[in-house]
């Protein structure tokens, strides 16, 4: 199956075909720097991980930059605010983003360009839209003309008369056009600025990632990501000032776009007061049970964050954890029996299961279709196991499959570690040993070996009544043909 994602440009799905391949250029719109990194980030970078590890696992060479707004109106602010320097609160949030992103298991950009480090490059771009007719001054300022750009709103698709609903900042009277859209702004009183032909000021929000990503991948280049709420007007003002200056089009040939994260069904935003922040949600679920729940919806559909659907996903992904979990503790014994179910039994399903992943993925990176076919997989190897002894070539087979496709999701699997009655062991590390103190250790033991002298005298009853004895303790016990393997819930 040949790989199509949704262009927003054009509203349809498109097969993908990159500029010169094996190499993709990929942009994505980073953050600005002025507070702590939240969900909504988490969907967005989440989601163009997966797409560049998916590119990468299809042998693509993904060259993908990842912008910094490090000056900002809102960074102003919060300097202010916390009678900071500017500087100093951007490298914070920075930190923090990184160290959040680090945690999620997203991959860091090749590169992270920051406004602030080009800024002489964004001058001569306004010197060049100015020569060319697109641009004009005011008094300091200097405004793109959006009536000298013919294709103006083919991203959005909006009529003119309904563009100002997208509009970042209040309505300048002066300008010939309100919808023109600021490329310098005079500077203001205890603001930071530069020295331009126009005096001093600083960059306008959108002319930032024309002058970098062109610097970094060329004047034209594959994939442009970034949220539904960049369509209008940072990337439509992205290509119109980046067609006009260049006169190659497309400028972008695929614009991909992720979807909200909503709470109750409003989108999360800190304006509405309802964003969660990932340090926050870290103090309660694991990093990669987020992954996980991001991964459970198609990144162009909203998702509703609520603790019900982080519990959800904590439990399907506690489900994988306890399957690759279950192969490590089959590995590390040896079967009486000889095997009955050898990987060649099994060859044809494994690749048909790594198959429907495949498929999944190139339609449109569907990772929620993704995510079932490997539940699927799980399935079919536990069946597979309850009907007979698995030689350990297939054991490792079965394990190396689940945990290639998570890591193509990248998803970090974390095994349950199961634990034996002393006298079944054969080989537990020291460390799993060490996992629980000696004494509870023993104790649980000792009920496990009493609960399989009671199978083999068939006293059912007390058996089943040990096993709801554990359970109150958080212990589940799983019978298997390599002995009874206990863990905690």
């Amino acid at each position: 199956m040949t790989l199509k994602l949704y262009n927003t440009l054009s509203r349809q799905k498109e097969e993908f075909q990159p500029l010169a391949p094996p190499q993709v250029k990929m942009y994505v719109c980073g953050i600005t720097p002025y507070d702590e990194t939240h969900l909504g980030h988490a969907r967005a970078y989440v989601a163009f991980d997966v797409i560049r590890r998916y590119l990468e696992a299809s042998d693509y060479a993904v060259l993908y930059i990842q912008n910094i707004t490090d000056v900002d109106d809102k960074i102003i602010q919060k300097a202010k605010t916390k009678n900071q320097k500017i500087n100093a609160v951007a490298e914070e949030y920075i930190s923090s983003y990184l160290a959040v992103m680090d945690q999620l298991n997203v991959r860091r950009a090749d590169l992270y360009p920051r406004a602030t480090e080009h800024i002489p490059e964004m001058i001569e771009w306004i010197e060049g839209l100015l020569e060319k007719g697109n641009a004009y001054t005011l008094e300091g300022d200097v405004y793109f003309s959006v009536d000298k750009f013919y294709d103006y709103g083919k991203l959005s698709k909006r009529e003119n008369k309904d563009m100002q609903a997208g509009a970042r900042i209040a309505i300048d009277e002066r300008k010939k056009n309100a919808l023109d859209f600021a490329l310098w702004k005079k500077a203001k009183g205890g603001e930071p600025s530069w020295e331009s032909p126009w005096g001093p000021g600083r960059p306008g929000w959108h002319i930032e990632c024309s002058v970098m990503s062109s610097k970094y991948l060329g004047e034209q280049f594959d994939i442009h990501g970034g949220g539904l709420d960049l369509i209008f007007p940072h990337h439509e003002n992205e290509i119109a000032q980046t067609e006009a200056k260049t006169g190659k089009v497309p400028w972008v040939k695929y614009w991909v776009h992720n979807g909200f994260v909503t709470v109750n069904q409003q989108k999360m935003s800190k304006s509405l007061g309802n964003f969660f922040t990932l340090k926050d949600i870290f103090k309660k679920y694991d990093p990669m049970v987020v992954r996980f729940f991001l991964l459970s919806t198609h990144y162009r559909s909203p998702i509703n964050y609520s603790d019900q659907e982080l519990n959800n996903a904590k439990e399907a992904y506690g489900r994988i954890c306890k399957f690759v979990g279950g192969i490590n503790f089959m590995l590390e014994r040896s079967p009486e029996a000889a095997p009955n179910i050898e990987l060649e039994d099994l060859e044809e399903e494994i690749l048909e299961y790594k198959n429907r992943f495949a498929a999944a993925m190139d339609d449109d990176f569907n990772t929620a279709g993704a995510v079932a076919a490997i539940f699927e997989m799980i399935h079919f190897f536990n069946k597979a196991m309850d009907e007979g002894e698995v030689e350990r070539e297939c054991l490792e087979e079965m394990k190396k499959s689940v945990l290639d496709l998570c890591g193509i999701l990248g998803l970090e699997i974390k095994p349950v570690i199961y634990i034996m009655p002393e006298p079944a062991t054969h080989g537990v590390s020291s460390e799993n040993v060490e996992l629980i103190v000696k004494e509870e250790k023993e104790t649980i033991e000792e009920l496990v070996m009493e609960r399989e002298r009671a199978r083999k005298t068939k006293d059912f009853s007390r058996a089943d009544q040990i096993r709801d004895q554990l359970k109150e303790k958080g212990i589940i016990l799983e019978d298997t043909p390599y002995g009874t393997k206990w863990s905690r819930i």
